[in-house]
């Protein structure tokens, strides 16, 4: 037999956030973008043109792996990638209005998910107390 889960607030936490993560995405529509390609472009939304190096490091994925990500966006015309005119190895990224259409989209359709589950599961007191702890998890998911 099993000891129970750990009570420690810090493993609580990350339980509730792993379960609802995983709850979410399996909420995505089926002709979703795939999740690393969603989380590019919504990072292009949130800080604007980057060279793909700045953009690994931000999304904590491996060069190449992203490498593959932007390639397929562009491939589609969700981003567009240009040359620095001073450093020629250098590549911005942006995001294009098809890429911001996709992105808003797909998160149009989670924020839906998740509003009608905290109308119907919470109360108002509760959906504030969410509201609250959102901004204390961003906090702690910002760099040091």
């Amino acid at each position: 037999m099993f000891p129970p889960p750990p009570l420690d607030p810090a493993a609580v936490v990350r339980r509730a956030v792993n379960r609802l993560g995983r709850r979410m995405r399996a909420e995505r529509p089926p002709d979703a973008l795939p999740t690393g390609r969603l989380g590019a472009l919504a990072l292009l939304y949130r800080s604007g043109p980057s060279s793909p190096g700045a953009m690994a490091t931000a999304l904590r994925v491996q060069p190449q792996s992203l490498t593959r990500t932007l390639a397929a966006l562009e491939a589609d015309g969700m981003v567009t990638r240009t040359r620095s005119a001073a450093d020629g190895r250098q590549a911005r990224i942006d995001l294009t209005e098809r890429g911001f259409d996709a992105m808003a989209r797909d998160v149009a359709y989670a924020d839906n998910w998740l509003r009608i589950r905290m109308e119907t599961e919470l109360n108002e007191t509760e959906r504030e107390v969410l509201r609250l702890a959102a901004a204390l998890l961003d906090r702690l998911a910002d760099d040091d």
